[in-house]
């Protein structure tokens, strides 16, 4: 894989950076303010955040499958200390005593690096995160009355095709069908979607796209060309051709502008995915995913640091599609 040792290197160098780090915490009194990032998060410390720790850890997992000699030993070493009975132990803990923390994002990664380990050394040690990450989407799913639309971290199509890919490797029978019957839920009714006030200025996802590539994991292939054409009506021809090219990107260290840079490798990872079901305009949907990994790829790994703490997942995800 040409990118894999760069993409491993720069994955190991951001989870070993230890600050700047959100914790985002919520501390429930005066005895509960230690929020040093190892000590509070034993996995999922580094790399600025709890979720993009979770899904760097899964790069290095997915480079050590897809090129081991490429990757190299590093990723294998920061694993190893990361991913052990007694910090996902305290996760886990963790997740249960604040059943909304990181919710739905941070869990559809750390599930999705749970579903990645399942046949490595590190499955035993990671069991227990998805079983309560299971846990969690079982119960929230009923209670969540509306989706999240938007182009950030509580967009649910995005986090359910997630969740969707993680507990169908593992599976959790329970698990896909719930998800499968809230897509449907929300989303099988939607038609003429209004892609005009895309993007937001911080987004790192498509509100539309990430919905049609969750549709396309739930229904039948004829059912699903047939929901796309009516959601976006004329994709890849006349209409929504702002979605095909590059969004203005800003790698000058702020990181919600840092956003946009994701944003073009998501829409990339979906454009590619959807294609094959509008034969079409399949070849125009692929330029367009093209057009815009081009211009992120060096960011990468050589931008800032508030890009390069995160956007390798999302380039795995855009080079696998």
């Amino acid at each position: 894989m040409k990118y894999a040792a760069a993409w491993s290197a720069i994955a190991c160098d951001v989870l070993e950076t230890p600050y700047p780090y959100g914790a985002a915490h919520a501390s429930r009194g005066p005895e509960d303010v230690d929020v040093t990032p190892e000590k509070l998060h034993p996995a999922f410390h580094g790399s600025y955040d709890w979720h993009s720790s979770a899904h760097m850890q899964w790069s290095l997992v997915r480079l050590l499958a897809l090129a081991p000699d490429e990757a190299g030993s590093r990723p294998i070493e920061v694993l190893d200390r990361r991913l052990t009975t007694a910090a996902i132990a305290t996760e886990a803990a963790y997740l249960r005593e604040r059943p909304s923390y990181e919710r739905p994002y941070g869990w559809a990664w750390a599930a999705m690096l749970a579903a990645a380990t399942r046949t490595t050394k590190w499955a035993e040690a990671t069991g227990p995160l998805a079983d309560v990450i299971a846990e969690l989407v079982l119960d929230w799913l009923p209670r969540q009355a509306y989706p999240v639309r938007h182009g950030a971290h509580l967009n649910s199509a995005f986090a359910l095709s997630l969740l969707l890919e993680a507990y169908d490797d593992l599976g959790r029978g329970e698990v896909v069908g719930a998800i499968r019957s809230r897509a449907v839920d929300w989303f099988h009714n939607d038609t003429a979607y209004d892609t005009r006030f895309e993007p937001s200025g911080t987004d790192f996802l498509s509100p539309a796209l990430s919905e049609a590539e969750l549709m396309r994991r739930v229904l039948p292939a004829a059912e699903f060309t047939d929901w796309l054409h009516a959601f976006l009506p004329n994709l890849g021809t006349t209409e929504h051709q702002h979605l095909l090219e590059l969004p203005v990107t800003d790698d000058s260290g702020d990181g919600q502008l840092a956003h946009l840079s994701g944003l073009a490798l998501s829409r990339a990872w979906q454009l590619r995915t959807i294609a094959p079901s509008l034969p079409n305009v399949a070849e125009a949907l692929k330029t367009g995913a093209d057009r815009q990994i081009d211009a992120v790829l060096p960011t990468v790994t050589d931008g800032d640091f508030m890009s390069t703490h995160w956007l390798v997942s999302f380039a795995l995800l855009a080079h696998q599609a």
